[in-house]
């Protein structure tokens, strides 16, 4: 899967995607870092292994790097999104549990990470082995990076 690039400088209009969620009691909040292992847990239980592993390295910057979807209605977690976990200017890993996809909780976390690098300075952003190309290109405008196959993650053992 090939990487994309994501023009920070152009991010469209997040709001009306929030207030959607606002009006079902989910929020997308960064959590705090006593909530570390209950996060990469979720994450655990719901994906896999190593998308805990590299969120839990969001837990050691400052600000935290990742943000969650949360349900205030049932106290629960629905989805999470990180950046700057496995490289530095790398959105991801992402994920929306799988009963609650369809509802924008995945465009509204990755917009939100975006929003988050390019308040950090980061002018641009690269979506690694980005999995499902059209989707990214249709939130967020990222476009493929040519010759960006196996990009980082073939350094995994």
């Amino acid at each position: 899967m090939p990487d994309m690039l994501v023009r920070l400088y152009k991010l469209p209009d997040s709001k009306p995607i929030y207030e959607k969620l606002a009006a079902q009691n989910i929020r997308i909040i960064r959590p705090m870092t006593p909530n570390k292992e209950k996060v990469c847990g979720w994450i655990r239980e719901h994906f896999s292994d190593g998308w805990a592993n590299e969120t839990a390295t969001a837990f050691a910057h400052q600000p935290v790097s990742c943000f969650i979807a949360y349900d205030d209605n049932e106290k629960k977690i629905l989805g999470f999104a990180g950046y700057d976990c496995t490289a530095k200017d790398f959105f991801g890993p992402t994920g929306v549990d799988e009963t609650m996809r369809k509802k924008g909780i995945g465009g509204a976390l990755l917009l939100r990470c975006l929003e988050a690098m390019r308040d950090e300075g980061y002018g641009y952003a690269i979506i690694g082995s980005a999995g499902p190309t059209g989707y990214y290109a249709k939130v967020c405008g990222a476009e493929i990076i040519e010759n960006s196959v196996p990009g980082i993650y073939d350094q995994l053992i």
